[in-house]
């Protein structure tokens, strides 16, 4: 399927749709500006409706049929606990998604405006734009919200929900069409159309640079580790975002298995999430000036890869021993942050990355694990996760604990925790923190392995967190 989404300000758009769908709490969907919408039909019994759909922990949806054809109603959950986010955007997907019509009216019915933009990236992940389908259907969505006060002009939520469709695109991809170059390709194409520069350190370059880790776990495949760089010029303080973009990873000479390979390809989760949001932070006209990095590689076997036992030479002069070639995304990540500091002095940075399966384990599939170095953007994290819809939790942060899981007799560290049952997703993040000793801005690791995907598509993740965090929504 392929969906042409807009969001319509003119309530008559929504009722020209054959199928057509109410979402929304109990209480709203009983609500007037709700009811002057349902089909005539349908009035006399829409309480009666509502009110008998008990809606659970994760919504549920009924079905009324009038003259037209069918009609949709998904009730949203009550139940939202303080680690949850009131606008229920978790259950907005499934309630929202409809099969086997060409023209969809959707009608969201928001408790307050302050739940748009999470709304409006659930339209997003609702209908995904990448199919390989040989026989793909064109529908066209329309998405209506309705709120008590003024809502964010039509244009900022397309360019919401676009992101995250952009964000879920690149994580659906099959690897054999979307490989390294054509992700640097991409990138490439994003700066031509906002307006920003792009710097592309390719290949041997790497080595070059110094590029070390990112070079050394990119050298195996034949399609050539990147680093690229994005760059919007604006006022104040710079901040950084940093993605891992690992387009396939196979565990490299540390192989996975034939079961824990299969969905690899979504392993640029954390890429994903960084182009998309520049993208979207373009369009939005952040004021301030924003760097994103994308550490690019593909974690392959070959002549070349690196051995377990090989020494790498980081960008930030440590020298890391290899003893797992598939804790690969933690050396690409600690080049990129430290090509940020050395290059970009930004106030910021934050680092996405599908880094860990340990943060399931932490967090579970719908909270991101964070690994911050200040309170405060730790405590924001959490804010702008509940709002956005893109929630998070902290990760244990005390770096005198995981030090000490990557010491090497022979180099400054190794790679890989010696101590699996001791925190691995707060070790990982401190491994990347290792690489920028000294700056003193603040740093947020955010580890997406579980939330970007579910159910074999991405759900572009991530996007929501980083604009809120820069102050767009």
């Amino acid at each position: 399927m392929t969906s042409r989404l807009s969001f319509v300000p003119d309530p008559a758009a929504f009722d020209g749709s054959p199928q057509r769908v109410f979402v929304g709490r109990r209480s709203r969907l009983l609500q007037d500006d709700v009811r002057a919408r349902v089909p005539q039909e349908l009035r006399a019994m829409w309480s009666s409706i509502v009110k008998a759909t008990d809606p659970g922990d994760e919504g549920r949806r009924t079905t009324a049929w009038t003259a037209q054809g069918k009609v949709l109603i998904g009730v949203l959950p009550e139940a939202c606990s303080r680690h949850n986010s009131p606008t229920r955007a978790w259950s907005l997907p499934a309630l929202l998604k409809v099969g086997g019509s060409q023209d969809i009216g959707l009608l969201i019915a928001l408790d307050e405006p302050s739940h748009a933009a999470a709304a409006a990236m659930a339209v997003g992940r609702a209908y995904p734009s990448y199919t390989a389908s040989s026989r793909p259907r064109d529908v066209q969505v329309r998405a209506l919200l309705l709120a008590p006060g003024e809502l964010p002009p039509t244009s900022t939520l397309s360019t919401l929900a676009e992101a995250r469709r952009r964000a879920a695109s690149y994580v659906d991809q099959p690897p054999n069409l979307f490989n390294t170059r054509e992700l640097v390709a991409e990138a490439r194409a994003i700066a031509t159309q906002v307006g920003a520069s792009c710097t592309v350190i390719q290949g041997e370059q790497l080595r070059e640079h110094g590029l070390g880790g990112l070079w050394g776990v990119g050298k195996g495949s034949r399609n050539p580790p990147a680093l690229v760089v994005l760059d919007r010029s604006g006022e104040g303080d710079r901040l950084c975002w940093v993605g891992k973009g690992i387009v396939y990873d196979t565990g490299g000479l540390s192989l996975k298995t034939k079961t824990s390979m299969v969905g690899m390809k979504g392993d640029l989760g954390g890429a994903a999430a960084v182009l998309a949001a520049f993208w979207a932070a373009a369009r939005l006209e952040l004021q301030r000036p924003l760097t994103a990095i994308l550490c690019i590689a593909e974690n392959s076997i070959g002549p070349d890869a690196t051995r377990p036992d090989d020494v790498l030479t980081m960008l930030s002069g440590r020298t890391v021993e290899v003893n797992n070639t598939d804790a690969e995304g933690r050396l690409v990540l600690a080049d990129g942050v430290a090509w940020a500091v050395k290059y970009r002095e930004p106030s910021q940075i934050i680092d996405c990355a599908t880094l860990t399966g340990a943060q399931s384990v932490a967090t579970g599939k719908r909270h991101a694990g964070v690994y911050a170095s200040h309170e405060a953007i730790e405590g924001a994290a959490v804010e702008v996760g509940r709002r956005t819809g893109d929630l998070v939790h902290p990760l244990p942060y005390a770096p005198e604990f995981y030090r000490k899981e990557f010491g090497s007799g022979i180099a400054d560290m190794r790679n890989s925790v010696k101590n699996r049952a001791n925190a691995q997703s707060s070790c990982a993040g401190q491994f990347i923190f290792e690489h920028v000793r000294g700056f003193q801005g603040e740093h947020l690791h955010v580890d997406l392995a579980g939330p970007s995907s579910e159910g074999g598509r991405g759900t572009g993740f991530g996007v929501g967190l980083l604009l809120g965090l820069a102050g767009i929504i």
